[in-house]
């Protein structure tokens, strides 16, 4: 049995894994992030401790004893500042915080070939340098959010090049840059080893272990970010292979033989593989997929069943409205931190159905323009694997399709971060082997196809959604 830990922004999540690659039990714990600041994102890390034990009390005890390794995923970008035992000197600080926003004009173009992104860790660490400077100076361990959770589990310091390259610290292939650290005022000591994702890091402490109702001594591998490990969870193994994720944020990947060209508007990582399987892949990453979603169903007062029925009811009347989903500006393909989302184009007939409709249309389109700037960019795919939590309503995947006219490929699994961090797992105590991965590959339930007239109708709509971006992005 493998144990894979999928940390997210809003939830962890548990899964157990057999040694045939079966799905042995799920399992998850919600927590909330202080946002209550225009701009800040952070989280107490203990939070995240207490939804680990949550999650893994739910699991059945005795599939709890049979674990043979733990594997960690977890939400990409963000800091935890900690001292020498682990111990948080502050919350941890989240991608979706825009506080170091002003740092993409004070240092020049990072080595890595990546945009800047505010709520990656280099940003944050050089606003640490100016506005913490004291805790900066008593911290020991500049953390990826799955690493201090795997500091936390083990008592052992790394990292792993899926999360490093992700962090504008990091050289083109994914390995500390002290020279990129230095411009952001920070010292390299304070970035943890690197290690290969599948290797271990080290092994359970035992009082968690009896804490937990997990073997003692089990080992835990390094793990790898979580659109890296939802890659190995799916089973997207060969170039050009692309998966679309949706949770909190949203992600369009493509994974990719050879290292992609530097784009403005995307990134280029490394995935979790080991050679030679693909090392690098190209992704649009979108900040506000579930995150606008949520913030629409809440504003409206309507549960999440009300929400997707309200929105997706065939007999819902049109309306003009267009829903702008950048509340906390937005990565690709508009490297704007400072755009901020609106309902626009109201009419007295809309209500709530007409606008979280809306709010369904406009989370959407933001994917196609991430979509479209990945095609534009020599990386579009065939289809699209469809992964994540937020990827489940059948109207909303096919809005999905429809939206950006590509046919979306829907797995048996949603949870495909833990998956991929359960088969991390088996690989590093030897269970499986790169060359097995291919077998262990998620089947295709079905496809979802673009409907001809759906995709046209959608087209007319982005270029609308174009234009009303442009007119918020030019501020009031």
């Amino acid at each position: 049995m493998y144990l894979g830990i999928d940390l997210g922004t809003g939830s962890l999540k548990c899964l157990l894994l057999d040694d045939a690659g079966l799905t042995v039990a799920e399992s998850s714990a919600a927590y909330a992030n202080d946002a209550a600041t225009p701009g800040r994102g952070e989280i107490p890390v203990e939070r995240w401790a207490d939804g680990l034990r949550q999650a893994v009390h739910t699991l059945p005890a005795q599939a709890r004893q049979a674990v043979r390794a733990i594997g960690l995923s977890g939400q990409m970008h963000g800091l935890v500042l900690s001292d020498a035992e682990g111990h948080a000197l502050r919350p941890a600080l989240l991608w979706t915080d825009q506080r170091a926003t002003e740092w993409r004009t004070r240092v020049p173009a990072p080595s890595c070939g990546n945009p800047f992104a505010p709520g990656m860790a280099g940003p944050m660490l050089g606003w640490l340098a100016e506005h913490e400077a004291a805790r900066l100076k008593q911290a020991r361990w500049a953390f990826q959010p799955k690493d201090w959770l795997g500091f936390w589990l083990t008592g052992e310091a790394c990292g792993d090049a899926s999360d490093a390259s992700a962090t504008l610290l990091a050289d083109a292939q994914g390995e500390w840059d002290p020279a990129s650290a230095e411009r952001y005022g920070v010292d390299a000591r304070l970035l943890p080893p690197l290690r290969a994702a599948t290797a271990l890091r080290g092994v359970l402490r035992a009082p968690l272990a009896a804490e937990l109702g997990l073997p003692a001594g089990v080992p835990v591998a390094v793990g790898a970010g979580d659109t890296p490990a939802a890659l190995v969870g799916s089973g997207l193994l060969d170039d050009g292979d692309a998966q679309l994720t949706t949770g909190t944020g949203a992600q369009i990947v493509v994974l990719r033989a050879t290292p992609p060209a530097p784009h403005a508007a995307l990134h280029r990582y490394r995935s979790a593989y080991a050679p030679p399987l693909p090392g690098w892949y190209a992704m649009a990453a979108m900040q506000n997929g579930g995150v606008a979603l949520e913030w629409a169903r809440a504003i409206l007062g309507l549960s999440w069943d009300q929400a997707y029925r309200l929105a997706f009811e065939p007999s819902l009347r049109e309306t003009s409205a267009f829903f702008i989903p950048y509340l906390t500006g937005e990565r690709s393909p508009w490297m704007n931190p400072d755009v901020r989302g609106a309902w626009v184009g109201l009419s007295p007939s809309d209500d709530a159905g007409t606008l979280m409709r809306a709010a369904f249309r406009g989370v959407a389109l933001g994917l196609r323009a991430g979509y479209q700037e990945l095609c534009d960019g020599g990386h579009a795919p065939a289809r699209l694997r469809l992964a994540g939590g937020g990827s489940l309503h059948v109207a909303w995947r096919q809005l999905v399709a429809d939206t950006l006219n590509c046919p979306l490929a829907i797995l048996p699994q949603a949870n495909a971060s833990a998956r991929g961090a359960a088969m991390i797992a088996a690989v590093a105590v030897g269970h499986w082997q790169g060359c097995d991965l291919a077998a262990l590959a998620l089947p295709v339930e079905h496809t979802v196809e673009p409907e001809s007239a759906a995709a046209e109708a959608a087209t007319l709509a982005y270029h609308r959604f174009l234009v009303w971006y442009e007119r918020l992005a030019d501020g009031p």
